[in-house]
């Protein structure tokens, strides 16, 4: 099992944060990600996503905020909860830059890497999706689950 801690340890250069420019990062996954993986690329990541929640488990849920601004993919709030359901909404300038250009984007890593923290903290079934209306500024991402489907 990964550890988090390993990685940001590796991130580092004389005890200061290495970073990645966002014009880098875009490239990557905006431009060479779905060049490679073609029209299966929301798929996949939504499964790359479940991967890396398994490589950097969480004790719970509520430290995925903490793991979304360390990756650099935005503030990650709770916005609506119910006993089988949790609506996340995830902002960034980076994001609202990428709605704003791109129009239709992915975020399938994101809600791939929150169904399976559910999955794993929960002992249940779950599973993500996004909001196809993409309101404002912010993307909604919502898990859901049924206490009726242990893993």
């Amino acid at each position: 099992m990964s550890d988090l801690t390993s990685v940001e340890g590796r991130s580092r250069v004389d005890g200061e944060p290495l970073t990645v420019p966002a014009y880098g990062y875009e490239l990557i996954r905006e431009i060479l990600i779905p060049d490679l993986l073609g029209r299966d690329t929301p798929e996949l990541l939504y499964w790359a996503g479940k991967r890396i929640a398994r490589m950097f488990p969480l004790e719970n849920v509520e430290d995925a905020r903490l793991f979304f601004e360390k990756a650099g993919w935005g503030t990650l709030e709770v916005s609506k909860q119910s006993k089988h359901e949790i609506e996340y909404t995830l902002t960034s300038r980076l994001i609202e830059k990428r709605l704003k250009e791109k129009g239709k984007c992915s975020f399938q890593l994101e809600a791939g890497y929150l169904a399976q923290q559910h999955e794993l903290v929960k002992k249940i079934i779950a599973e993500a999706f996004e909001d196809p209306k993409r309101r404002g500024k912010k993307i909604t991402i919502t898990v859901r689950w049924d206490s009726k489907d242990p893993i």
